[in-house]
C-alpha cells in the first residue's frame, strides 16, 4: 500500500541529512518510496524475484549518487524514477532469453503454477493491457496514471519535452480505447 506523500520539504530535509551521511535518513526515503518504486518497475518486467532485486538496485544506486543529487525544483521522486527507469532499460539490453526445453515445449513447472496462481486476474489484465503499448508509451501511462506524476516530472525522467510526453499519452489512450474496444 501507498505511504502517504509527505511534505516536499520535508524530504528535502531528509536529503541533506543523507547526503551528510546519515544513514537513518535515507532510510526513511527508502520507506516512503519503496511501493511506488517497486510498482513502477514490476509493471515493467513483470516478474517479482526481478522487480524486487531491480529496485534494490535503484536503492544502492540512488545511496550511492546521493551526493550528486541536485535540487531542482522537482520532487525527489523524479530522480529515483529516472534511476529505476534507466535500470529497467539496461536490464532489459542485457538480459538474454534462455528457454529450457520444458520452457520451450510448454510444461509448467509447479514454481510456475504457485507463482501464477499468486497474481490476480486484475494484474494479469493491466499487464495484458500494458503490453499493447511501446515501451516509450508504457512508462508515460505508468508514470501520469499509476504513479500519478506531473508532466514535468515525467520529463525530468524521461528527459523529454513536456508536449511530446502529452502526445505519446494520447497516442497510447487512443492505441488501448482501440484495443479494448476490439476484444
Amino acid at each position: 500500500m501507498m505511504k502517504p506523500e509527505k511534505p516536499e520539504k520535508e524530504i528535502r530535509e531528509l536529503v541533506k541529512k543523507a547526503k551528510n551521511g546519515e544513514a537513518e535518513a535515507f532510510g526513511l526515503i527508502y520507506d516512503l518510496y519503496l511501493d511506488r518504486i517497486f510498482r513502477f518497475v514490476y509493471l515493467k518486467v513483470t516478474n517479482r524475484e526481478e522487480a524486487e532485486d531491480l529496485v534494490q538496485q535503484v536503492f544502492m544506486k540512488a545511496w550511492e549518487a546521493i551526493n550528486r543529487f541536485e535540487d531542482e525544483g522537482l520532487p525527489f521522486s523524479s530522480w529515483l524514477y529516472r534511476i529505476a527507469r534507466n535500470l529497467v532499460i539496461d536490464f532489459y539490453r542485457t538480459q538474454k532469453i534462455n528457454l529450457t526445453l520444458e520452457e520451450g515445449v510448454g510444461i509448467v513447472h509447479p514454481d510456475d503454477l504457485e507463482e501464477k496462481m499468486e497474481r490476480s486476474q486484475g494484474q494479469q489484465e493491466i499487464q495484458k493491457i500494458l503490453n499493447q503499448l511501446t515501451d516509450e508509451q508504457k512508462d508515460i501511462i505508468i508514470l501520469r496514471f499509476v504513479n500519478d506524476l506531473s508532466y514535468k516530472e515525467i520529463a525530468k525522467i524521461t528527459k523529454k519535452n513536456p508536449a511530446t510526453l502529452r502526445i505519446l499519452q494520447h497516442r497510447a489512450l487512443n492505441k488501448l480505447r482501440k484495443n479494448i474496444k476490439s476484444e
